[in-house]
């Protein structure tokens, strides 16, 4: 088998997903920016061969890479970035190339596009937001007249809580009129609830494989917006009503063959028209990865190696793996420039052999993850709280 990685460079724990593939004697082949010398150590040991390319942006170029691949080792079995940035660009190479094992370039709208996935939501059983597709400020006001402020405004076909805004009042939404971005935006009641989320693998029939949740206290939006910090957890037991939304989101959408990453509202209080508290409604769906290092919390969390269970999935083949889920992991990232109270020094003391992953994190994804990052697994959900208490408390 031959298998294209595109940019598995970035993030950094990606050449898992490579290493992988050729530990099962597969061609494992990347495209990437970065020059073959600045290539991790784990990364050059994980890929049968590289390809360089000045600009992933540079469609041409990407083709040209693949074309050489396809020339060298035959013809390409899978092609896959697992990165919600490329996935258009995927799409296209396999259609151009014939790569049936994935998404052609039709088939991704009805998860790219937040509008279209409330169609399949609804298919599914699952309540969503009411929305708007932004047009004209007349128009914005006669739908906040219908479900009141706040509203969410957000890119309809957008990359995490990238340009997420909340508008309170008239004021804000003239400015946001004003200064419209050039790209369709969508407009949805505000909905106050706990981000939950219902992620794993799924095969080419889009049977689930795998399966795990975790919990966001904090929306990503309000972390970006608010320059807050970052911090969620696995759970050790899927709530019975999420695991059943889940499934038949999945089975709605059926994606083929790759990892899913499903975000839901858990509700804080009623919303009249809509749902009561408890109820779950759906926010949005991702068809790769959950974000930055959460597949090696999924590691960490069920003692089991989730990059193996995708190659595996990859070849055809399900193996058992433990689902017990022994740990909650918990993540949190801290900013740079806080006055906290317990050092990095302390921290790492005091969780001495629950500490799994500790990084400084990228500029690129800084932002919604912060900036020193920590990864800690434990038996209860207490003891997670505590950690996440104890890393973002503040002097005086």
């Amino acid at each position: 088998m031959n298998f294209i990685f595109i940019s598995p460079t970035f993030p950094k724990n990606y050449y898992q997903f490579a290493r992988a593939i050729k530990n099962l004697g597969q061609n494992s082949l990347g495209i990437a920016e970065d020059p073959y010398d600045y290539l991790s150590n784990e990364l050059k040991e994980s890929l049968t061969d590289y390809y360089q390319v000045s600009s992933l942006e540079n469609y041409d170029e990407v083709y040209r890479a693949v074309a050489y691949f396809a020339f060298k080792y035959g013809r390409i079995d899978w092609l896959e970035s697992n990165n919600e940035y490329w996935l258009q660009s995927d799409a296209r190479l396999r259609q151009d190339f014939n790569i049936t094992s994935g998404a052609f370039p039709a088939e991704l709208e009805h998860y790219k596009y937040k509008s279209k996935m409330k169609e399949y939501y609804a298919k599914a059983g699952v309540k969503t937001a009411r929305y708007h597709l932004v047009t004209t400020l007349e128009e914005g006001k006669a739908f906040i007249a219908k479900v009141g402020y706040p509203v969410v405004v957000k890119p309809d076909n957008g990359v995490g809580a990238s340009a997420t805004f909340k508008i309170k009042n008239d004021a804000e939404l003239e400015l946001f009129y004003r200064t419209l971005p050039s790209v369709p935006y969508i407009m949805e009641e505000f909905i106050n609830g706990m981000i939950v989320s219902y992620d794993g693998i799924c095969d080419e029939n889009s049977k689930i494989v795998f399966e795990t949740s975790h919990v966001f206290p904090t929306p990503i939006m309000d972390i970006v917006n608010n320059v807050d910090e970052c911090y969620y957890y696995s759970l050790r037991k899927i709530p019975e009503d999420l695991q059943k939304v889940g499934q038949a989101v999945i089975a709605a959408f059926k994606p083929r063959a790759r990892f899913f990453h499903c975000e839901y509202f858990r509700l804080l209080e009623d919303k009249e028209g809509l749902a009561k508290k408890g109820e779950i409604l759906g926010l949005e769906v991702n068809m790769r990865p959950p974000g930055g290092y959460t597949p090696d919390m999924m590691n960490f969390a069920n003692d089991v190696d989730v990059y193996s269970i995708y190659a595996q999935m990859v070849m055809g083949h399900v193996l058992p793996y433990n689902m017990s889920r022994p740990y909650f992991c918990a993540y949190v990232g801290r900013r740079n420039g806080f006055n906290y109270k317990n050092s990095e020094a302390k921290i790492l003391a005091k969780y001495e052999g629950k500490i799994c992953m500790h990084e400084n994190m990228p500029q690129i994804v800084s932002a919604a993850m912060g900036n020193d990052m920590y990864t800690a697994r434990f038996k209860t959900e207490k003891e997670v709280h505590s950690f996440i208490e104890y890393c973002t408390a503040k002097k005086g």
